[in-house]
């Protein structure tokens, strides 16, 4: 009796062993995925990180998730908010480590969307406006006053399929109001930007350069319609221009300098990247304010939140065996959607995370810039990325967005309001893909829309 017993439970044992294995084409993140559904789903630390880098990423996750203040503060190491800000943590804007959206119709202040702001120079770049600065702060400390609101209006846009049904896209018009110091440059070029998730970024930029530029073609020698171009920007701590990866127009080269970037033009702190408040001399207030220190973001804490956004972890891919699901996969492929969302890549060796190492990763994206037509434009050229040109933002884990962050408005600006709407704008090299989803049956359409969820 004691051996059948012992041999059920070994089988028990073994059977759940074999059912506890993933397939490989769950694992969009390689050996850093994780099986979380649900609200939390990217806000997980990479699967195969150790016990103690996981204390790490928790102390990395409580300066991204926890409010700022102004200074002076009993919390010195949070203090020096402002004075102009957009929000006073990371996490508001990167809504449970996930996607930002559009204001909504009654609030008067924007959280997770940003505005770009610049004016063009006769060399075809541009600078940042005089009495503004590169961004819109819309929040101030007291004794500062904010910089503008931001206010967005749609027009509804009538939309036909190839089999004769209708659907109506929704037109943004950008327009900054209530402004405080002054009037806005008559050239000023304005860009509004939601903010994208935080899942996968260390393995995006454990990339090697070299696989990325392999799917450059900048002036599209293979005549494809395909052209995927490298943006070079300047890494501040180098003072070298390298490949850009991060941002909508891939306008950061590294995650620590996206991160001290955004700390200082989010939410007002200064670091050793970037030193100074984001104050023109229009701005007198903001000028005489009081710091929260030189810097006010200490190099430790400014380590751990890189830590812990290059080990946000990608969740696993879903319904890889229904049959629509892969009927999907196909068209995608068959549309070429690939062209510019690469399936697959293997990280280089990364000696200071190791974990991220040689890992086979589903990101979807070539990280290079695309044309997208005059539809999805800006106008505002940002590094060697032109006023129509945007980054292949990454797929994976898209099918989350619904139930981690509440909502399903993608792109730039938020102006999809589900993946659908989402490929109907891609347009500029991108046409002969939306051309194919267009004119595809409704029920193509339904399981390309279902593959897409499955990421």
């Amino acid at each position: 009796m004691h051996y059948f017993k012992t041999l059920a439970l070994s089988l028990c044992a073994t059977l759940a062993f074999a059912t506890d294995v993933p397939d490989p084409r769950e694992l969009s993140g390689g050996s850093t995925t994780v099986f979380k559904t649900g609200i939390n789903a990217y806000s997980l630390p990479a699967a195969n990180i150790s016990f103690e880098e996981r204390l790490k990423f928790s102390s990395g996750n409580s300066f991204f998730r926890n409010p700022w203040v102004t200074a002076p503060a009993s919390t010195a190491s949070r203090d020096g908010l402002g004075p102009l800000f957009n929000t006073n943590g990371c996490q508001n804007c990167h809504i449970k480590d996930g996607r930002g959206h559009p204001p909504e119709a009654d609030t008067t202040n924007n959280v997770s969307l940003l505005v770009r702001i610049s004016i063009p120079t006769s060399t075809g770049t541009t600078t940042e406006e005089p009495n503004y600065g590169g961004q819109l702060q819309d929040f101030a400390i007291p004794g500062a006053e904010p910089e503008g609101q931001i206010k967005i209006t749609y027009q509804p846009v009538s939309f036909t399929f190839g089999d004769g049904s209708v659907i109506e896209l929704r037109q943004p018009t950008l327009e900054i109001t209530d402004l405080k110091y002054g009037p806005l440059h008559p050239t000023t070029l304005l860009s509004a930007r939601i903010a994208p998730p935080m899942i996968g970024l260390g393995l995006l930029e454990s990339i090697s350069a070299k696989d990325i530029l392999k799917h450059a073609d900048a002036k599209d020698k293979n005549q494809d319609g395909i052209s995927g171009k490298p943006n070079y920007v300047l890494d501040v701590q180098t003072n070298k221009k390298v490949l850009g990866r991060f941002g909508w127009k891939a306008g950061q080269p590294t995650i620590l300098q996206q991160s001290a970037a955004a700390f200082n033009g989010d939410i007002g702190i200064t670091s050793t990247l970037f030193p100074k408040d984001d104050c023109t001399n229009a701005q007198t207030a903001c000028l005489k304010a009081v710091d929260g220190g030189t810097p006010e973001l200490e190099t430790n804490i400014l380590d751990l939140v890189n830590f812990y956004s290059h080990h946000l972890a990608v969740p696993a891919r879903r319904d890889i065996t229904n049959p629509i699901t892969l009927r999907g996969e196909q068209l995608f492929r068959d549309a070429k959607c690939n062209a510019c969302h690469v399936e697959t890549f293997t990280t280089a060796k990364h000696n200071d995370f190791p974990a991220l190492s040689q890992q086979t990763i589903h990101p979807y994206t070539d990280l290079l810039l695309h044309d997208m037509g005059k539809g999805l434009a800006d106008n505002r050229p940002d590094g060697d990325a032109n006023g129509q040109e945007w980054r292949t933002p990454p797929l994976w884990g898209i099918g989350y967005t619904q139930e981690v962050n509440g909502h399903t408005f993608f792109l730039h600006d938020g102006r999809a309001r589900n993946l659908t709407e989402a490929i109907l704008w891609h347009g500029g090299e991108a046409q002969d893909a939306q051309h194919a989803f267009i004119n595809m049956p409704t029920a193509d359409r339904e399981a390309l829309i279902k593959f897409l969820e499955s990421l």
